[in-house]
């Protein structure tokens, strides 16, 4: 078995693997019972060989794989990468780069949207992932056979499915569409947990500004305990209860006590005070510095805008073979059923060309739906009399 357990062969290990282009990294973690992600084992691979790190090896010091995942000389290829990343974010306050997400990269060569790595494993090498150790405990030791030869079989595959994925974006002209892809995986930003901003999960559920100054303050609290205690944030308090705290705004005790899902007793501890707390600072905020509330962008005559937006994005993600997703997301298409000028990806860059363009000439009618032999194609408007069928939606 390729189990490392010591620094000196991680060190060792990690030294051989910078001399190649590329490797293949994959992690174990738990995190049902904790707020950060507990990392057990960590696979590596090269064209030479995998290993598997035993992350809870006693004294072993993990600064060679962080090294390793900082050399710019060597690309670091995951798959659906970015809760892996967060792990490391929170360990080294690193982020591995040069990066590769071999599922972002399959849904712009269109392999759908969120595709598996089994499901890539099946089409691009033709095998089957054994997944008999997906629910495995992997903080239980010691680690059998199987969970390491399952653990490993999660970076060996991926090397061809790299392979083949560079290969057709290449062939497709479409390697620079991963760069800002790419951009917001390694951001900082993505994987720092400010517990200010923690209301901003249910922004919509907030009808006024007394409702969400309130739970601003509340999710904010919640956010501090459960970093602080390493735990979920449920555990703490559940969203549901936060959520009838913020619109009720129980200013006792016993008021708060009375919320129908509030945990019996807990109004009478320290964390019943500490909301009691938040609850008064909230209330004490100037309306002026808070956010603007969202309104639902589908109501008025918007509804029906989205609704043909989807069905363009779906003629456009189908004829050039890209996940729908990865060129617009619902909410990009609400903002701009109201907004020509929405700060939104899909109107910028090569999604502005795929799609934006299409979408703001379907808002200004010059560009129609229709459906011809059983498929939904493209209209656009001329001067001169008979529109003309631009494209299908297959090739």
């Amino acid at each position: 078995m390729s189990l490392i357990t010591s620094t000196t062969d991680l060190a060792a290990a990690c030294n051989r693997f910078a001399a190649h282009p590329f490797v293949t990294v994959d992690t174990e973690f738990l995190r049902e019972t904790t707020f950060w992600p507990k990392v057990c084992v960590i696979q590596i691979a090269s064209d030479d060989e995998a290993v598997a790190v035993d992350a809870l090896a006693e004294d072993l010091d993990l600064t060679p794989f962080f090294e390793l995942m900082a050399n710019p000389a060597v690309t670091k290829v995951f798959h659906a990468a970015r809760q892996d990343l967060e792990i490391v974010w929170h360990l080294a306050k690193m982020i591995p780069a040069p990066l590769f997400d071999t599922q972002v990269a399959a849904m712009v060569c269109g392999f759908g949207d969120q595709v598996s790595y089994g499901e890539l494993a099946q089409s691009i090498c033709r095998v089957t992932v054994d997944k008999s150790s997906r629910f495995t405990d992997w903080s239980r030791r010691p680690l059998s056979e199987a969970q390491i030869t399952y653990a490993l079989a999660d970076v060996t595959h991926l090397r061809d499915i790299y392979r083949a994925l560079v290969a057709k974006l290449e062939k497709s002209g479409r390697l620079g569409w991963l760069v800002d892809e790419m951009k917001s995986l390694t951001s900082p930003a993505t994987y720092e947990q400010h517990p200010d901003n923690a209301w901003e999960r249910f922004r919509g559920r907030a009808r006024k500004p007394r409702d969400l100054a309130v739970l601003m303050e509340i999710a904010a609290w919640r956010e501090r305990e459960a970093q602080s205690k390493n735990v979920p944030r449920s555990r703490v308090l559940k969203d549901d209860v936060m959520i009838e705290i913020a619109l009720a705004a129980p200013r006792t005790a016993d008021a708060l006590g009375n919320l129908r899902a509030f945990p019996r007793g807990m109004e009478r501890s320290r964390s019943g005070s500490d909301i009691l707390g938040a609850i008064e600072r909230g209330l004490e905020r100037d309306p002026k510095t808070l956010p603007t509330i969202e309104r639902d962008r589908r109501s008025g005559g918007g509804g029906a805008t989205v609704e043909l937006l989807k069905v363009l994005l779906r003629q456009v993600s189908e004829r050039h073979g890209v996940a729908a997703k990865m060129i617009a997301t619902v909410d990009d298409l609400e903002a701009i059923a109201t907004d020509d000028r929405a700060t939104v990806a899909a109107l910028s860059g090569w999604r502005k060309e795929l799609f934006g363009i299409k979408a703001l000439e379907l808002k200004r009618g010059r560009l129609a739906l229709t459906v011809e032999k059983g498929k939904v194609v493209t209209l656009e408007w001329h001067e001169t009399p008979g529109p003309a069928s631009e494209e299908e939606t297959q090739p």
